[in-house]
Formats: C-alpha cells, structure tokens, sequence
C-alpha cells in the first residue's frame, strides 16, 4: 500500500528499535513525516505542538498507557479528530471494550505484518471512530466463538539435523503450514517478513549461531516481536533458561524428543495463537458494529421527522376548527403540538451533541429570549407531572425589570433546560415544589432548585460522561454540561443536606444590545 506523502505520523513506543522499524517502513510506503515519541507524556507534548493526523501507540506504554493516550487525545477538543491506531497485545476484552468506548479509530493485534497495519491505517482515516459510544455485550463475539480462519497456522522449525526435522515435519506436516531454516540468518528473514510464522520451534544446540542474539533481534522488529518461541535443547542450565524466558520463551522440550507428548504441547499451544488470531477478528466486529450504530441511528434520527411533522400537521388542522372543539381541548392540542416540536428539537440536538463531542460543532451564538423558553418548559412540566402534585414555579424578574436575552445557541438552551427541569420534577417526591429563577446580570444566572438530594458518592463524578453506568437514576447530566460548555457558559451542582435541596446553576453570557 501507498500512504499519501501528506499524511503526518506519531509514532509512540516504548522500545526505541521498535519505533525506528517502524518509521522505516512507514517512510518506504511514501510517508515523509514521521514524528516518534518514547511514553505517552511525551507524546502529547507533541501533538499539542505539531499537526499529526494518525497516532500509531503501542497500549503496553508507561508511564501514561496506550489507554490513557487515548483518553487524552479524545477529551482535548482540540486533538479528538486525529486517528488513533492502537497497537496491543492486550487479550482482556474489558480492555479492548475501554479501547473502543473512548474513541479508538483501529486496533492491530500483535503480532502483525507492515501490510496488515497499512489496512489499519487506511480504515482509520477513511472511517475515524472519534467518539466515545457506548458498547453493550451484545456487539461483542463471545470468546470462545472461534472462526474458521482461512489460512492454516504456520511453524517454522529452525534446525540444522536432519533427523530432527523429519520428526517435526511428520508430526505437523497435515495440520499446520511448515516452514524450515537451518541457520539463524535465514530464520530471522522469515520472521521479519510480511508473512512471519505463528511460532518458532527453535533447536539451540545445533543452530550455527547464537541462538539468543537471533531471538533478540526478532524482538527488535515489529512484524516477529511478539512471535513465540519454543526452545528444543539437550542441555541448557538455569541461567540460559531465565535468559530464554526473558526473551519472550513460552516453553522448553528436551531431546530427545518424546513425540507424543511434544505433539501435544504444540498443539495446545497453537490453541492459544488461534485464539489471538480470533482477537484482531473481534476487535474489527466490535469497531464495525459501532460505525453501523452510528449509520442506523442517523437514519433513525432522520425518518422520526416525518411523523412528528405529520403530528404538527394534523393537530394545526384541528386547531383551524374552533368551533368544533372547547377551550379544553383547545389547551391538549397546543400541549401536544409543543410535545412534538420538543422531539423534533431532541432529534435535532442528538446530532449536535455528536458534533460537540467530536469537536466538529460550531456556535453562532444569536440573541436568545430565554424567559420565554423557560416559560414553555415549566408550562409543559406542569403538565407532564400533574399526576405528582409538585408546585412548579418560576421567576423571571428576580432583581425587577425586563429580562435580557442572552447570547448563544436556542435549540441548545430549549433542550438543556429541558432536561435540567424535567429531571428535577421527575425526582422530586410527590407535593414538593420545583423553582426556575432567571436573573438579569451579566452573565445571566438560572437556577432550578428542587426538595431532594443526589446522593453523597454521586455528587463529585455528576457531570460526568460514565454516570449512568453507576446510577441510571441521577444520569444524563454530561450531555446537559456539553451543551453548556458548546455555548462558552457554565454549570454546577450544590446540594444541602440540611435543606434537603439540589441546585444546579447555568450561567450563559448575556446579549449586549
């Protein structure tokens, strides 16, 4: 595959032979900007500095984890459309879950060839996943839900006998790919090609070089870094073996070989990597099944218009016949007709926050009569919670005089105070009272008060995005905070515990006429 010679790279590895590697195949595909970072700090001094369009990270990075990247790459409004890579060995799915839910673009499982990290590359920037979506069990293939995988798993067998090599040949030659080389040099070329073997079986006392400094340079590359190894050896002392295991060994067999048993190991073996094989394969679905959500929930957003419109449509036409209908009725049709534009303007906003969160939405701030808004909501929540018997009152004119507008975005001001309303009627016990105040400093400050509180552990993490994950009840106020925060104003919580009161607080700045 060819990269575009605009594309700009960060390249972020612990290992410093492994980011080289890298580069160097990075630069012979056509890029010709290629930055490196060695930790995850770093790697965001860099970003904050230079233009990059894709971050390929390593996730087992310290001190600041491949995870933690990301977390910061997303939550900077100003980096969270940069495509993110994510290169891992990791094989808990919690975590790949964690990788998905903040915003990767691609995920690589190791070990992987330069032309299977290309594909990643291209997908990421042809579909950036950028934000945050939640993912349930049900995107996910259950582990143990292994695929037929259409190329059969290869060994390659490094050893110089012969009689060696007729032993393994047979005992493997109807189940899995063969490979052979009989020196160190020719195996390394094998593990470092685009088509490197699954595992090594590497026979140490008759291979014409060190066996040990040919591991550790497979370990310098990144297409047969994460590749197992088997070490075959007659004699090997303690002090060799812990060298071997801390090289990356999975296993020791002694010659001579038993075949059965070895047979066996093997095989077990191969289970595993068939296993990891099947990780790449769940990581691809689960990021699949995340962009079709996407795609299904656009169009669902755009066929809930028609009908809503039609609700508006009918409900006018019976407002036209006033004589038919009393004052009663009359009053239910204007609620329902509001009722309907309230869904529409929550259509609407649900791609607006998908905006405010990718960092793609952009305020052109307008004159808005808030009072007027906050009027209609109270009026509608009176309504809507009759059945509880709360007193819903407002004010308008807390310091006198006419109130201002303010300056900002109304679809946005109508749905979060919606929210921020109805959520305080809907947990507020029943024949309590709910206050909306608005004054007419500069900023403006509304408050919504309700008899109630939020409970003590819930208080400190209330705006943020995973509340809902601890409490379905006191959920959903961090897409009120982003359509705050998307009008350069603030929000906050206080709660008395003596009072036995919840205030929230949105100060939006004020129009200047």
């Amino acid at each position: 595959m060819s990269i575009s010679v605009a594309t700009i790279f960060l390249v972020v590895d612990n290992s410093e032979a492994i980011r080289q590697a890298l580069i160097q195949k990075l630069r012979a595909s056509g890029a010709q900007r290629c930055l490196e970072a060695s930790n995850g700090e770093e790697a965001l001094i860099i970003l904050r500095e230079q233009t990059i369009d894709v971050i390929l990270s390593d996730s087992d990075i310290s001190p600041m984890s491949g995870l933690d990247l990301l977390k910061a790459v997303r939550t900077d409004a100003k980096l969270c459309s940069i495509a993110f890579v994510m290169i891992t060995n990791e094989s808990n799915r919690n975590y790949s879950l964690d990788m998905i839910e903040y915003g990767v673009s691609s995920v690589l499982v190791k070990p992987y060839t330069f032309d299977g990290l290309a594909e990643h590359i291209e997908k990421a920037l042809k579909n950036p996943l950028k934000t945050a979506i939640p993912i349930t069990t049900k995107n996910v293939i259950p582990a143990d839900a292994v695929t037929n995988l259409p190329e059969p798993l290869s060994i390659l067998v490094v050893d110089n006998a012969c009689n060696d090599l007729e032993l393994l040949s047979e005992l493997f030659k109807n189940k899995y790919r063969l490979l052979v080389a009989q020196n160190g040099g020719n195996a390394l070329e094998i593990c470092i090609s685009d088509m490197p073997p699954d595992l090594v079986l590497l026979s140490v006392d008759t291979l014409d070089t060190d066996a040990f400094k040919m591991v550790r340079q497979m370990r310098e590359h990144s297409n047969s870094q994460h590749i197992p190894v088997i070490f075959i050896t007659a004699l090997m002392n303690d002090t060799e073996k812990l060298k071997s295991l801390d090289l990356g060994a999975v296993d020791f067999i002694t010659k001579p070989i038993d075949a059965d048993i070895f047979k066996i190991r093997v095989q077990n073996f191969m289970r595993y990597v068939e296993l990891h094989k099947q990780l790449q394969s769940d990581h691809d679905e689960m990021l699949e099944n995340v962009r079709l959500r996407e795609v299904i929930e656009n169009i669902t957003h755009h066929d809930l218009k028609v009908p809503l419109m039609r609700i508006i449509h009918l409900v006018e036409t019976m407002l036209e016949d006033e004589a038919f209908i009393n004052n009663k009725q009359i009053e239910q049709l204007n609620m329902t007709k509001d009722i309907a534009l309230q869904a529409i303007q929550t259509v609407n906003v649900s791609t607006e926050l998908y905006k405010i969160e990718t960092g793609y939405f952009e305020l052109n701030p307008q004159p808005v009569k808030l009072d007027v808004i906050l009027q209609q909501l109270v009026e509608i929540a009176r309504e809507t919670f009759r059945d509880k018997n709360l007193t819903i009152s407002i004010e308008t004119n807390v310091n006198g005089g006419s109130m201002p507008a303010i300056l900002g975005d109304a679809a946005l001001c109508y749905s979060l105070f919606h929210n921020l309303i109805n959520n305080a009627c809907e947990y507020t016990d029943e024949k309590n009272s709910v206050t909306v105040s608005m004054n007419n400093e500069d900023p403006v400050e509304v408050t919504i008060k309700n008899q109630g509180v939020v409970p003590t552990k819930l208080r400190k993490p209330f705006f943020e995005k995973y509340l809902d994950s601890i409490s379905t009840k006191w959920g959903g106020a961090y897409a009120t905070k982003l359509m705050v925060e998307a009008q350069n104003s603030k929000i906050s919580l206080d709660v008395s515990d003596a009072e036995n009161l919840t205030t929230v607080t949105v100060h939006l700045p004020k129009f200047a006429e």
